[in-house]
């Protein structure tokens, strides 16, 4: 836990020097020596990480927000129209888990390449789409594959000290969110030329494209290296395709090699066996971490459903105002990220009183939104909404996998998408519901939401409270 490597990678994360150790702490000359040089190297595996993050939310952010208009100018009415939409979640709900858990079982690696490539070719598809059936065709490969991100955080969760992980998946997080806040503005100036969605569909496919030659060309020897410092199996991160290099075969062999090792077996047989192991592991031990996070997901959900709606007619705010503010808000939320690191210390890195703590202040900005008899008072809970749920996304992250254990990263982050799917496919219809009340129900509603959430913290509260995260999850050696 405290070994030199580790130290090495923390470093690297922008969280302390990357200076090596004076030789004394390090206990040889020669390793004081090579610790340099492998921080350095974890360093820049982490920020070409970053890059992924951005370039992903760039190129998605560019096309999601015209989706609904072109869908309607290929002539689908409003009932169709949301069947394709919903078609997305649904596929998002069956797949996250199942590739989450195929990432650990074939390595990130491959795993990385396989969903950026598929997820090219689902946006080509859609700069192709002249019909409807063409439309729904290309949402199918982005919907099952379309898990970049979630396997790049496992990715992170493989290699940072446990310590550190909340800070260096937040500047994940805010790297991403850099690529949302800019995406946006990109393809809404593209859709105004001629041919526009279908020229700013082809530039998403093209940085896919841009994300997986910059994946096949990172630097996976530090990756390797650093797993087996941590005592991580060598077939977490094997080369891809046969595909080895004269580091591979030095990271091939961890330092710690677990006791009593089973012979390998197919990767179906693996991904099987880690699905069987998560059932009972979600039903006796992470159920509240679940509940929460889709508690809050749908809470936060319920807010964002009809907030450019709601402004305009509570305050009479006009979309491209509101658009604004949307932007605004996104780039508070990469800042919050960035803001991780000196929060947890305030706390102690103690995730779990950060989880509640922002989860309360999320319910009571809801509450107060719901309230709220200005623009002013809506645009304050806004602002303040987006650094609280960007801090509480982070921490549910972190303790989701402090549960359910290193060995299994990938299928924990993929059941943690495919709760925030399922969220998805309620929130329409509950905000639908609560409109029909007041434009205020949605987020009342959510508050509501939150408030049960919290309530399922203080009961639990001791459950997770030494912060150090156990391997509950049976290893697969």
């Amino acid at each position: 836990m405290e070994s030199g490597g580790r130290r090495g990678l923390a470093s690297a994360g922008g969280l302390a020097s990357a200076t090596p150790m004076p030789r004394q702490e390090s206990g040889t000359g020669a390793e004081a020596r090579a610790r340099g040089p492998r921080a350095v190297g974890a360093r820049r595996f982490l920020l070409c990480l970053y890059l992924v993050g951005f370039l992903d939310l760039f190129g998605v952010s560019m096309v999601v927000p015209l989706l609904s208009l072109h869908v309607k100018s290929l002539g689908a009415s409003p009932t169709v129209a949301g069947i394709v939409g919903s078609s997305y979640g649904i596929l998002q709900l069956f797949s996250s888990t199942l590739v989450g858990c195929w990432s650990d079982v074939v390595g990130r690696r491959s795993s990385l390449l396989v969903c950026i490539l598929f997820s090219a070719l689902g946006y080509l598809i859609l700069g192709a789409s002249t019909n409807v059936f063409l439309f729904a065709l290309a949402r199918v490969p982005v919907g099952i594959f379309k898990h970049t991100l979630s396997i790049s955080r496992a990715l992170l969760s493989d290699l940072v000290a446990e310590k550190e992980r909340p800070l260096v998946i937040g500047q994940f997080n805010a790297a991403s969110s850099v690529g949302f806040i800019l995406g946006p503005m990109v393809g809404g100036y593209l859709t105004e030329l001629d041919g526009g969605f279908y020229l700013t569909a082809f530039i998403c496919f093209s940085v896919f494209i841009l994300n997986a030659g910059l994946v096949w060309l990172f630097p996976w020897c530090e990756a390797q290296l650093c797993s087996a410092e941590k005592g991580l199996p060598a077939s977490k991160h094997p080369a891809p395709w046969g595909r080895t290099d004269g580091h591979g075969q030095e990271a091939s062999t961890p330092r710690r090699s677990p006791a009593g090792a089973r012979p390998a077996r197919p990767p179906w047989l693996e991904v099987a066996s880690t699905l069987r192991d998560m059932k009972s592991l979600i039903f006796s031990e992470m159920w509240d971490i679940f509940a929460v996070r889709l508690l809050m997901a749908v809470a936060v959900m319920l807010y964002y459903s009809n907030f450019v709606l709601a402004l305009e007619e509570r305050f009479g705010v006009r979309p491209r105002a509101a658009g604004y503010l949307i932007s605004y808000s996104s780039a508070l939320g990469a800042l919050a990220g960035l803001a991780l690191g000196p929060l947890l210390r305030l706390y102690g890195h103690d995730g779990r009183a950060v989880l509640l703590h922002s989860s309360a202040l999320t319910c009571l900005l809801l509450l107060l939104h719901a309230t709220a008899r200005s623009v002013a008072v809506a645009v304050l809970c806004s602002s303040l909404l987006a650094v609280s749920t960007a801090v509480g996304r982070t921490c549910i992250t972190d303790l989701q996998l402090a549960a359910g254990g290193a060995q299994a990263s990938g299928t924990v982050i993929g059941l943690g998408q495919s709760v925030t799917a399922v969220g998805r496919i309620i929130a329409p219809l509950l905000s639908g519901l609560a409109q029909e009340v007041s434009p205020c129900g949605p987020p009342s509603l959510g508050a509501a939401l939150a408030l049960v959430a919290i309530f399922i913290m203080s009961l639990n509260r001791a459950r997770y409270g030494g912060g150090g995260g156990s391997d509950k999850l049976k290893k697969r050696e």
